[in-house]
This record gives structure tokens, C-alpha cells and sequence, in this order.
């Protein structure tokens, strides 16, 4: 193999650096590069390229799991585009965005019970397919890194909110 591990994950997928990707190619695109890096194919060879194979294998599982995941493609675009997300350290938000997190967690706290939950569930996928597009939007179109990484640490605070309420239903499941 002559693939560089210090590319990036769009290179080593062959892939135009965007938000929006053809998930299917992607896949595609995974199964050939560890077809061809396996290590069970390089069984024969030398000590050197048997580990070079098992770093390749572990750099393009790396690449795949970071490019298929909406929310972690996007704050990687911000990365390669000096916007890190910063997440633990800036977590300013819109008064707006706020203010709906204040109301989903009343709600949260106030659900009495399953349809209530999944109602809210409802709502904040809802919500955060709009902010999924939103990020592609602003990837895509705009170019604008700085606004993405404010939008992916917004889309950050409404996964780990769905997530609770995800946790809600499964304990009135029990």
C-alpha cells in the first residue's frame, strides 16, 4: 500500500473535504481499502510491513468512524479548517438555543410519562435534522468554519439531551 497515514480522512477515502458524503460510496470505499490492507494479507511478509498493514487497518477504521458520523465529520472539517470545536472550553451559546435547552429539561423533568417522552424524543430528532442540514449548509455553501463549530457544539448539547431522554424512556421500559 502507498497510502500516506498522515493524510487526512478525505484523502484516504479519495473524497472531496465536504459535510455532505454518499454514505453507500463511503462504505464501499472502506471495505476495498481494508480488503487491501488487512493484515491477514500480508501474513507472509516481512515484520515491517505486516505492522505497516496493521497501522494502515487501524488508520482507516479510524478515517471511517470519524467520515460516517454526521457530528464528528463536521467537527473534523472544522479541525482541517483551523475552527476547532473547543467543546470543554467554549460553550457559549444564542440566548435562543439556551433557553430551549432550559424548556426541553423542564419538560424532561415534568414528563410523567412514555407518550410525553416520546413526544419529546420526536421533537429533538426533529430538531436536530434541522441542525444536520444546517451544518451542511454552512460547510458546504458557506465555508464558514467558525460558524460551524458553534453550530456542531450546539448539535453536541441536543445529542447529549436526546440521549437523556432516550435513557427516560428505556428506565419506564423496564
Amino acid at each position: 500500500m502507498n497510502l500516506n497515514l498522515q493524510s487526512n480522512d478525505f484523502a484516504i477515502f479519495g473524497i472531496e473535504p465536504r459535510f455532505e458524503l454518499d454514505r453507500a460510496a463511503l462504505d464501499a470505499r472502506w471495505k476495498d481499502l481494508q480488503r487491501e490492507a488487512h493484515p491477514d494479507r500480508f501474513a507472509t511478509a516481512d515484520a515491517q510491513a505486516q505492522r505497516q498493514a496493521m497501522q494502515w487497518s487501524v488508520r482507516i477504521n479510524e478515517a471511517h468512524q470519524r467520515l460516517k458520523d454526521p457530528l464528528k465529520r463536521a467537527a473534523y472539517l472544522c479541525e482541517l479548517h483551523g475552527a476547532p470545536i473547543q467543546a470543554e472550553n467554549n460553550t457559549a451559546m444564542p440566548a435562543a438555543f439556551l433557553m430551549q435547552q432550559m424548556q426541553w429539561r423542564e419538560e424532561l423533568d415534568e414528563a410523567g410519562g412514555l407518550e410525553e417522552l416520546e413526544r419529546m424524543a420526536d421533537d429533538v430528532a426533529a430538531a436536530r435534522r434541522a441542525m444536520l442540514e444546517g451544518l451542511q449548509t454552512t460547510a458546504d455553501e458557506k465555508h464558514d468554519w467558525p460558524e460551524l463549530a458553534r453550530q456542531v457544539r450546539a448539535l453536541m448539547f441536543v445529542e447529549r439531551f436526546a440521549r437523556d431522554v432516550e435513557s427516560r424512556i428505556d428506565l419506564l421500559g423496564q
